[in-house]
């Protein structure tokens, strides 16, 4: 089930609002600090391994109301895993090259323009977006394409309440992302993997689902850079490609955007990119996967479930073949 309440109607609390962020790193701390119901002693770890990441300094934090209605009962991944290994090719192609090199990344100031078919064209910074909607924290898993997958706590709101503001017309059927692409805050822009600006896109009807996320934060915090600050999207049930970094702009068009990795490799990366089990990439199967922290090198990989669990999209395909529109 795609969303739902806790079990027994009960809003579960998210692991942020039991104990601070350094404890997501620890399984046996969290287990423990549950059982005796507090959260004291967490603190004082909440710096370890921070000085080595690409992060804003002062790592602002961001005050959200968890949202029971998007939990997934998932093990949150560690802090220090989700911010060292990143597909962030503006900053380099190797996982570790984002939290390497990411801190020449300056996510203030910021704009975001907002234009194309729609009736309220506008740019905001980033304190606007901050203030557009009540923020919220979701626990999302997140699937890369390559076959690794993690669980973070992500700060946000849904794109749809953007949507709703610029009011789309009628000829408005996609959503397009660009992302910035500036080779003084990027030494990955020079190279010639990808076109750039990197570019993604979605369906108007899947943008303005309650689950796509605008995204300013996660675990408490603003986004270190290496994450895509100081705001990306996630859709939790497409592959993590899709879920644009660093957004400096939001097209609403009449045609299908033409996105990074379709251009660059169309028989591998498909516009639509759902997880689907079933649809094996060209060179790796897309049945299972490693849960990063987690599963180890020779560990049991895990079943790949279809929208990567979020079974209530389906609706959004009905009539659509999901082998050929990949």
């Amino acid at each position: 089930m795609l969303i739902k309440r806790s079990p027994n109607g009960i809003d579960l609390p998210y692991p942020s609002e039991i104990t601070p962020r350094a404890v997501f790193e620890s399984r046996r701390s969290f287990i423990r600090q549950i059982a005796v119901g507090s959260i004291a002693g967490g603190a004082m770890l909440e710096m370890a391994g921070r000085e080595a990441l690409a992060q804003a300094p002062g790592a602002q934090k961001l005050t959200a109301k968890p949202n029971s209605s998007y939990v997934v009962m998932d093990k949150p991944t560690a802090y220090k895993d989700a911010t060292t290994y990143n597909n962030f090719y503006e900053f380099g192609t190797d996982k570790e090259d984002p939290s390497k090199y990411g801190a020449t990344l300056k996510p203030r100031p910021w704009t975001v323009a907002i234009e194309g078919e729609i009736k309220k064209p506008m740019t905001v910074d980033l304190d606007g977006l901050l203030k557009l909607a009540p923020l919220e924290e979701r626990l999302y898993r997140l699937r890369c394409v390559e076959g690794w997958s993690m669980v973070i706590p992500w700060v946000g709101y849904s794109l749809a309440e953007l949507i709703k503001k610029v009011e789309p017309n009628g000829n408005a059927k996609y959503v397009e992302f660009v992302t910035l692409a500036d080779k003084k805050q990027m030494p990955g822009i020079g190279s010639r993997v990808l076109q750039w600006p990197y570019v993604e896109g979605l369906r108007l009807d899947e943008a303005n689902h309650p689950l796509t996320l605008l995204t300013l934060g996660m675990y408490g915090e603003v986004l270190p850079n290496q994450n895509g600050a100081p705001v990306r999207l996630v859709v939790p049930w497409k592959y993590g490609f899709k879920s644009a970094k660093s957004i400096v702009k939001i097209r609403f068009t009449r045609d299908q955007p033409k996105t990074a990795w379709n251009l660059s490799a169309p028989q591998e990366y498909g516009f639509y990119s759902n997880v689907n089990p079933e649809v094996d990439h060209p060179r790796w199967s897309q049945a299972s996967e490693r849960r990063i922290g987690e599963d180890g090198l020779f560990a049991k990989k895990r079943k790949t479930l279809m929208f990567n669990g979020y079974g209530d999209v389906a609706s959004l395909y009905q009539g659509l073949d999901l082998k050929k529109f990949f």
